[in-house]
């Protein structure tokens, strides 16, 4: 006689296309699609949410993300939980989703909120957030910049490297002029310049003020990133972090911040982790999203709220989003994010019958 399974994982495709195409160095991102995941423990009724949406470049393919999707079924049906997360193997979206609904589940159980679930002694109602600004022409990223400020946010990051340094320079003098001297720039340039290049930009964003440029070089450019330091702007790898790992950044000295991904360093605990490894390494880390749906953005405003005295993170992406898989729970006001204070990922009407 066999036993029932202890617990039950469905999952289901989405696509959510953004309001206008998300234009950036290494390309647009005209739609995020992915698959959300609902985890059922048989004994009490209790569910959790997850969120897998792959990203090229950064994740599994979508194709394999369903695939170790399917391993998990499979294997938290005939075997437990702990053995589902192993089957997913090195697919970091798909362990992603399957952790964030197991995550939620627990959460929910003990009615606590997930942040406080990660960090039971923190109690946090707001965090940082700074608004993201696609790589447009001058004019329309100095209206965007004026509308992010006049909402409240204190911090504009903007997407850099498609076009000339000169262009990017003079747009984000622009933006500076715009905004005045008391909102924080940041640019992000996905790895897009040579390393003169660099040299260039950030010899001229020290005299504009802004505070940090994250991905100046390609990711493999550990000691390039390492002599830009010291040079007035603050060096932040991203792409560099996937590919090298911590160790290897801090031996070579190359950052000053990492940005971390929940979705593609494979789910919230692994992030919680390196995030805690960092900031005993003198980095400042940086809690950002892939563009995700509101199951994987209201978990990334968890994490952050789990670590204290972050600086602005990039979770103000839901405005990018024409679609979304529910109701967004996480209110955005005076450039915070609201964390929720409800059991769980506290979202709600997600997976409708």
């Amino acid at each position: 006689m066999t036993d029932e399974p202890a617990f039950d994982l469905e999952y289901r495709p989405f696509s959510l296309p953004l309001t206008t195409p998300l234009e950036t160095a290494s390309g647009s991102i005209g739609s995020r699609d992915g698959f959300l995941v609902r985890i059922t423990r048989h004994s009490d009724g209790a569910v959790g949410y997850g969120e897998a949406t792959p990203l090229p470049g950064w994740t599994e393919s979508h194709e394999n993300c369903a695939a170790a999707l399917e391993r998990a079924q499979r294997t938290i049906r005939t075997r437990n939980a702990r053995e589902a997360l192993a089957a997913v193997d090195e697919a970091v979206a798909a362990r992603h989703g399957v952790s964030l609904a197991l995550a939620d589940l627990e959460a929910s159980s003990e009615s606590t909120p997930l942040y406080r679930y990660f960090s039971p002694n923190s109690l946090v109602a707001r965090v940082p957030v700074n608004t993201t600004i696609g790589d447009r022409s001058v004019d329309e990223s100095v209206t965007a910049a004026r509308r992010a400020v006049d909402r409240g946010f204190g911090c504009c990051k903007l997407k850099v490297g498609r076009r000339s340094v000169d262009e990017d320079i003079e747009r984000v003098r622009r933006v500076r002029e715009a905004v005045g001297p008391g909102v924080e720039l940041r640019a992000d340039a996905n790895g897009a310049w040579s390393y003169d290049e660099a040299v260039s930009a950030i010899e001229a964003f020290a005299d504009i003020d802004v505070s940090i440029v994250e991905q100046p070089l390609p990711a493999g450019a550990l000691e390039g990133h390492a002599e830009l330091r010291g040079n007035g702007v603050a060096i932040a790898l991203d792409e560099g972090l996937l590919e090298h790992g911590v160790d290897a950044i801090c031996e070579a000295q190359a950052a000053d911040v990492v940005a971390i991904k929940p979705m593609a360093l494979g789910g919230l605990d692994i992030a919680q982790q390196v995030t805690a490894w960092i900031a005993e390494l003198d980095i400042t880390p940086l809690v950002t999203t892939t563009i995700d749906g509101v199951v994987a953005r209201t978990g990334a405003t968890h994490l952050a709220a789990s670590i204290p005295n972050l600086p602005a993170c990039g979770l103000a992406t839901g405005e990018l989003l024409a679609e979304d898989l529910g109701r967004d729970p996480v209110l955005l006001e005076n450039g915070s994010a609201v964390v929720p204070q409800a059991k769980g990922l506290g979202v709600e009407g997600v997976w409708e019958e």
